[in-house]
């Protein structure tokens, strides 16, 4: 009875925790299933600059273009081939991290540094954090994100807290910027271009909310690292996580660790570069190729200064590159979701219904649909920048009648874009971040929601003052 018991536990336990490229099969079979129910349908677009933009009442219907069998199976291969940025960059990222471990530099660098704020653990989740946020809300880090994980999880594992906690130090921190933009061009920058907005205006409001998501969130992790630290077996992976800091000695932690003039040189060089790819970023607008091409560059340089052969280099980064092929294909497997729904003309269907939803509502309720709405449509359009170009120039003209400031809607629709990035399993970033920290997506949802509820709640807030007091400049 006591065998037949546990063999339905796991039973249970297997079902609920469907492996993550299980779980993206079988949304994008919904959304090629939905091919066949949604009617097709299209926006007029006209090119304004260099942006691209709807037409707002020019939906029109369009001939059906269902997925069929083989399209649903190319659907994943072209995700993957538009995934590839992304994929390498994962790929090269962990190549190069091979590299500096082997050279002893990350290890004893940690270990120094996990000595001295072991005890005051919000020290370190503080400034970590912040240097994070400020690289995503300015749009520097966001999908690259990815790259920093593996630190996450090593400074996890040198604090004894378990994987959650690493990915949601480096995760959790960028995203609480990226989540609300004071400064990124890719997403804040392009709605209030194409709502005719002055560049970056609303700042000090929107400071404020960015300080609130920020404390807020760090706040979260430092309440679920002391949780994890007073009971282990509280955490959302449960006591099977323990096994994974078997190794990590206690004294070795307490001891003093000194890093070598070698190993200084290595963090860097490695340091400076990333540095310099930040600058060259903003100023000649680099994106995941030119970061992944930084990292063959950063392990060829580590290498040299570690004294290592040509061979042991290029063996060393392959390996490293072995270890992250699971998390560097779920990005393709998630850009597959999109390319059905785009392929099938579908997308637009969804919004024509949601301003025909907003259209009567007061500016009070349709703002706050406005955020809702730009949400629900964030896990078919997981990108920012594609989400603005679609929704902006049909919410525009729609606030405008409804007397809502084009202000607040740019920052519904961002709170909306943002605050399902980090529970989005359409999203290639985070299900790439998931599989590089191996958390399965249930595991990661359970941890997240209650954060996320949070930040809805503050972004109704945010939205209701916003209309009250009539933020503009218009």
């Amino acid at each position: 009875m006591q065998e037949m018991t546990q063999e339905k536990i796991t039973k249970k336990r297997r079902f609920a925790q469907p492996d993550a490229y299980v779980l993206l099969f079988f949304v994008a079979l919904i959304c090629a299933l939905a091919t066949y129910i949604l009617p097709a349908g299209v926006f007029k677009t006209v090119k304004k600059g260099d942006i691209t933009v709807t037409v707002p009442g020019s939906y029109h219907a369009v001939a059906a273009n269902h997925t069929g069998f083989v399209e649903f199976f190319t659907a994943i291969q072209t995700g993957m081939v538009k995934g590839a940025p992304i994929i390498f960059l994962i790929l090269f990222t962990s190549g190069a991290l091979a590299v500096i471990e082997k050279s002893g530099a990350i290890d004893a660098f940690l270990k120094s540094t996990i000595t001295r704020f072991s005890n005051r653990l919000l020290l370190l989740i503080i400034p970590v954090g912040l240097v994070f946020s400020v690289l995503g809300m300015t749009g520097i880090v966001v999908n690259s994100v990815i790259a920093f994980i593996p630190l996450g999880l090593i400074i996890a594992r040198g604090l004894k807290l378990d994987p959650v906690f690493g990915a949601a130090l480096i995760y959790l921190g960028t995203y609480a910027g990226w989540n609300v933009p004071v400064f990124a061009p890719q997403t804040l920058g392009l709605s209030q271009r194409i709502a005719e907005l002055p560049l970056f205006s609303g700042i000090g409001y929107r400071t404020v909310i960015y300080g609130t998501i920020l404390v807020v969130t760090l706040l979260y992790i430092y309440w679920y690292a002391r949780k994890i630290r007073k009971d282990p077996t509280k955490s959302i992976l449960g006591p099977d996580w323990l096994s994974d800091t078997a190794q990590v000695d206690d004294a070795e932690i307490g001891s003093k660790t000194t890093v070598t003039l070698q190993q200084k040189f290595i963090l860097s060089f490695a340091g400076l570069s990333l540095l310099a790819f930040m600058i060259y970023s903003q100023k000649f607008k680099w994106t995941e190729n030119e970061m992944a091409g930084l990292f063959i560059f950063i392990a060829i340089g580590c290498g040299m200064i570690a004294r290592m052969g040509a061979n042991e280099i290029a063996t060393t980064f392959i390996q490293g590159c072995k270890q992250m092929v699971y998390g560097a294909l779920i990005v393709g497997m998630a850009r597959a979701v999109g390319i059905i729904l785009d392929d099938a003309k579908i997308l637009d269907t969804i919004v024509n219904a949601l301003a025909t939803v907003l259209a009567p509502l007061s500016p009070m309720a349709a703002s706050i649909g406005m955020f809702f709405g730009s949400a629900a449509l964030h896990f078919l359009i997981s990108s920012g920048s594609g989400e603005s170009t679609v929704l902006m120039p049909i919410l525009v003209p729609l606030a405008d009648l409804l007397h809502i400031t084009r202000q607040v809607t740019v920052q519904a629709v961002m709170f909306g874009e943002g605050f399902v990035n980090t529970i989005n399993p359409t999203s290639g970033v985070m299900m790439g971040v998931l599989a590089t920290s191996g958390i399965s997506y249930g595991k990661w949802l359970k941890f997240m929601l209650p954060l996320t509820a949070v930040w809805f709640i503050l972004g109704i807030i945010f939205i209701i003052v916003g209309v009250m007091i009539n933020w503009g400049p218009f």
